[in-house]
């Protein structure tokens, strides 16, 4: 049956990306073994969009490396509305709103919210070793609870950080997956966040994974970001990205061609 395969000439390029390319054809469609990966990807992309957030787990999983934790919900009471309206998402739910209210905590330089997003598969994978590469170099830093959020979208976190009194929130969510990135996690960081911040507003850092941006690298990103953001008073698009120029040697960067996605907003 091989020999009915016609390779295609840009074979070569494929050890340089994970895109679908020079993937050869059989008559006038695709061969087989390629059309079956891509149906394994688009089940997995599916998966990942409605797999639940295992909360218990994950608090479990911070608790054992020495964080404290909050449990919080967002005003979409299920997978359905929260993929129908994004609006509730971004929104506490009144229980959540309440407890956070009653929480007692000091200001803190920053706060970190874990959110499900659009993969918990990112969130529940990528979360706690991103945690552990970047703590350690805050050690100068107030550090709040760090905050479970199911049914999260981005904004969710500006409530959390205004009621927890941060002066910065950082959300970890997981992105829109990619065909090739089902479990990819997104940073986002808000100076002085309080409801109705919008985008603008933010820094993001994309793409966090260990076949995309890696965790020390990630965390390289982050630390600087934050400490420019205290330093300056200010995230979005007045805090500018250049903490490659602080490398000794840039890594590589992720593959041409990742069609890793956003984060839900």
């Amino acid at each position: 049956m091989s020999d009915f395969l016609e390779k295609n000439p840009w074979n070569a390029l494929r050890e340089f990306t994970n895109a679908r390319i020079a993937l050869g054809r059989a008559g006038s469609s695709l061969p087989t073994a390629p059309l079956l990966a891509f149906n394994l990807s688009h089940a997995q992309a599916r998966d990942a969009v409605h797999h639940p957030l295992d909360a218990d787990v994950l608090h479990e999983q911070l608790r054992a490396q020495g964080f404290k934790t909050l449990d919080v919900h967002s005003a979409a009471p299920d997978r359905e509305h929260y993929l129908r309206r994004p609006d509730l998402g971004r929104r506490l739910s009144e229980e959540s709103r309440v407890m956070l209210a009653k929480t007692r905590c000091a200001p803190s330089d920053v706060v970190f919210v874990i959110g499900d997003g659009l993969s918990a598969f990112a969130a529940s994978k990528q979360s706690v070793p991103l945690l552990q590469a970047v703590c350690p170099t805050l050690a100068d830093w107030t550090i709040g609870p760090v905050v479970v959020a199911r049914q999260a979208r981005v904004a969710l976190g500006d409530e959390i950080g205004e009621l927890l009194n941060a002066k910065i929130v950082v959300m970890l969510i997981g992105e829109r997956p990619g065909l090739s990135s089902p479990d990819s996690l997104g940073i986002y960081l808000t100076y002085a966040p309080k409801v109705g911040c919008s985008d603008a507003q933010r820094n993001c850092i994309s793409n966090v994974r260990p076949e995309g941006l890696d965790y020390p690298l990630a965390a390289h990103k982050l630390h600087y970001l934050l400490t420019h953001a205290r330093r300056l008073g200010l995230t979005g698009v007045g805090l500018k990205d250049d903490s490659d120029a602080l490398l000794a040697s840039t890594p590589a960067t992720p593959a041409i061609g990742d069609d890793s996605n956003k984060a839900a907003t």
